[in-house]
């Protein structure tokens, strides 16, 4: 008899204890919705991360419970760009800013708005 052995996908997004609090205050006034996380071309290094709420996940989402208030749908075709990213949220002066942790991110462009990654092997 063989057993079989579970060994977890390797991360697809998280979120800060404080990036948590933001984000559950948010969606405390659009209950059912979730956060869509995705990216598109964009500025001049390539890429920009979208942020979006919605009500549901679209086909190819991968679904990440956070916690029982909040549920990111990852865009499937930006996976591989933000796989182990962890979303924050910082005060930066009076602003409170969403930030992302990507260990995937290669240059980012002098005013932070895009990126590029590593190129899969």
């Amino acid at each position: 008899m063989s057993v079989e052995t579970f060994v977890p996908q390797s991360q697809v997004v998280s979120m800060t204890d404080t990036a948590q609090r933001h984000f559950a205050a948010k969606l405390a006034d659009q209950p059912g919705k979730i956060i869509r996380f995705s990216t598109k071309l964009s500025g001049c290094t390539g890429f920009a991360y979208v942020l979006d709420y919605a009500e549901a996940p679209a086909e190819n989402d991968v679904v990440v419970p956070i916690n029982d208030e909040i549920t990111v749908a990852v865009a499937g075709d930006a996976l591989d760009v933000v796989r182990n990213t962890e979303i924050d949220y910082v005060k930066e002066g009076v602003n409170g800013v969403v930030k992302f942790n990507n260990p995937n991110v290669l240059d980012e462009c002098g005013c932070g708005e895009s990126f590029n990654v590593k190129s899969a092997v």
